[in-house]
């Protein structure tokens, strides 16, 4: 089980042995440091916490301050689930990858606020022709007659983005342990310093 996390820098490209050009985005992975191991005895299952980040110390409260103790004072927590050899304190770092590894990333999606139904849910819109006037991108009937509420899952304008996002498959295109950083193939979802789950 290998896991790490990270931020989202940048997109970049990666030239492979053979002269192909890849897309990929480049993750910093900074201190993750374990700060809790759950056991079946004592928790009821297996996982990993991880702490990651900074924060000021006076933004800290006294419960994460007893439970990180000296560890540090840690901006996010994600737990991961499995066995392992790991104990608390342990740091992790992007060497944990090689070059080639298949990983899932979990991330939060670009938010992109209100949306209408053309940009939300792909509908094509109103005619635009004579006599069709302020209708272009409206989204049409959702089904009146005797029914006395809109159903559920309509689709209708509404917030877009910001759903958590998780992509398999994705491949280590490089692996910097001096800069910290791991570069995956292909775009990873999220904006500029979106936190990110790597797990191999």
């Amino acid at each position: 089980m290998k896991f790490v996390l990270g931020q989202k820098v940048n997109m970049t490209q990666v030239f492979d042995e053979n002269g192909v050009l890849h897309p990929g985005t480049v993750i910093s992975v900074g201190p993750n440091v374990v700060t809790q191991v759950k056991t079946k005895d004592s928790d009821g299952y297996t996982a990993v916490q991880v702490g990651y980040g900074t924060r000021n110390p006076k933004n800290v409260n006294k419960a994460q301050k007893g439970h990180t103790k000296e560890l540090g004072n840690f901006s996010n927590f994600r737990e991961f689930r499995g066995e392992g050899t790991l104990k608390v304190g342990d740091a992790l770092s992007p060497a944990l990858f090689k070059v080639g590894d298949e990983v899932v990333i979990t991330s939060v999606s670009k938010g992109k606020g209100f949306q209408g139904v053309i940009k939300r849910h792909n509908f094509s819109g109103g005619r635009r022709s004579h006599g069709n006037k302020h209708a272009e991108r409206e989204p049409g009937s959702i089904g009146g007659g005797l029914r006395t509420r809109v159903p559920k899952g309509m689709r209708m304008g509404g917030r877009m983005g910001q759903d958590v996002i998780t992509a398999k498959g994705m491949k280590v295109l490089m692996v910097d342990e001096a800069k910290r950083e791991i570069i995956i193939g292909g775009a990873v979802p999220g904006r500029r310093g979106t936190l990110v789950e790597i797990k191999g």
